[in-house]
């Protein structure tokens, strides 16, 4: 008897033992199957979402490129080999670069944002948005986005040598060659210049600075980082709207006033101009006696001792060239908004300022006189005052701006 429950144990046992194997294969398999449909719902649900947002913002101008705009999430995965850290070429607290080969052979730089609030998803729409439509040498090229997680991709144009800042703050003495640095600012007076006035609705970018001008291995400027940008109707002469931008390089009446206008990416583009010129960082910089960047540069300007804050290898390289550039950027940072040249003006008298010829300094000079710049002779120093601005505009200029 004993014999026979043992056989009938070990028979059970044997037989069920493929059974329970089938039972726990299935429930794996069953388990894998909802991951990937809730998986795919909420890939689905996101997509709706954020196409839902990007439509809404091109409805007004090309909603057909939503469609050929985007990438998918698979195609992201496979071109980082699933978001490898090894291919991470950049980022900071708001998120991270990854460089990618898409299917295409593309080589991209994928932005994926560390943050998951609506403003993110917002900037991150809006970049997608004004990209899309825009097509210049001298801005970095949106290659399309993806839609599918909560906080959408972007594969823009890889430019493998850093940004400006990267070149211009090293430890090294010497930095970017003047005829470069001249060669810079005219790309980014182009690509801003375009950007107002040769696309079908104006876009402010918003926020200027060295870090978001990136240098390919020519060192051609491409403008980048487009999530603060605006549109402003050509019928309008502005827009209100909360302040954004970066302490230094901010407009001082776009500041107080909320009222967003072209004039605010031409203060910007002064105040990196001066940075520049003197290879000091306008959010850090101090003189002995308090003032900022921009008010240390107008008041050495309007007494022709530029010199004491002028980057030594731009007195040597730059020759008469630095006066000029030097005062383009005092136009720039006036600080009346009506009273800043256009970047179209800007744009052409630096490039009058490249152009190897002898009526240069007549066009510079018309120019000059077109734009209202200020003059940095004796009479501008032995005038009824040597300010450049009033006590109360100075205040303005030097402040630093709670955020």
């Amino acid at each position: 008897m004993q014999f026979y429950n043992l056989g009938l144990i070990i028979g059970l046992s044997v037989a069920s033992g493929p059974c329970i194997l089938l039972l726990v294969l299935g429930a794996l398999l069953i388990s894998r199957h909802l991951k990937q449909r809730k998986a795919r719902a909420l890939r689905e649900k996101f997509f709706s979402q954020n196409r839902g947002q990007l439509l809404k913002q091109l409805v007004s101008h090309r909603a057909d490129i939503a469609e050929r705009m985007l990438i998918s999430l698979e195609e992201l995965e496979k071109a980082t080999n699933n978001f490898d850290q090894a291919r991470r070429v950049g980022g900071g607290g708001h998120g991270t670069v990854y460089k990618g080969i898409l299917s295409d052979l593309h080589v991209v730089a994928i932005k994926k944002s560390n943050i998951v609030v609506k403003r993110e998803i917002d900037e991150f729409i809006n970049e997608v948005a004004i990209l899309s439509q825009i097509n210049h040498r001298n801005i970095v090229k949106l290659h399309g986005c993806c839609l599918e997680i909560q906080v959408p991709l972007l594969a823009y144009e890889f430019i493998s040598n850093g940004t400006l800042s990267d070149h211009l703050h090293t430890e090294e003495p010497r930095s970017l060659a003047w005829k470069d640095r001249l060669r810079i600012t005219n790309e980014i007076a182009k690509a801003l210049a375009y950007l107002h006035s040769a696309v079908s609705v104006p876009v402010i970018h918003r926020d200027i600075k060295p870090s978001n001008i990136l240098l390919d291995e020519a060192l051609t400027a491409k403008v980048s980082d487009f999530g603060a940008s605006r549109y402003i109707p050509i019928d309008q002469t502005g827009t209100a709207t909360a302040v954004q931008g970066t302490i230094g390089y901010l407009d001082p009446m776009y500041y107080y006033t909320g009222r967003l206008t072209e004039n605010s990416d031409v203060y910007s583009f002064g105040v990196l101009l001066v940075e520049l010129l003197t290879r000091r960082k306008p959010s850090l910089y101090r003189s002995s006696e308090g003032d900022g960047l921009v008010m240390q540069f107008l008041t050495l300007l309007a007494h022709d001792n530029l010199s004491e804050i002028l980057d030594p290898q731009v007195v040597e390289e730059g020759g008469g060239q630095v006066k000029e550039v030097a005062t383009i950027a005092a136009s720039c940072i006036k600080l009346r908004g009506e009273e800043r040249p256009t970047m179209r003006q800007v744009e052409m008298t630096l490039e009058a300022l490249q152009t190897p010829n002898e009526s240069v300094s007549e066009l510079i000079e018309e120019t000059n006189e077109t734009m209202n710049y200020p003059r940095t002779n004796k009479r501008a120093k032995q005038g009824e005052s040597s300010r450049c601005y009033s006590l109360e505009e100075e205040v303005l200029l030097s402040a630093t701006y709670p955020r």
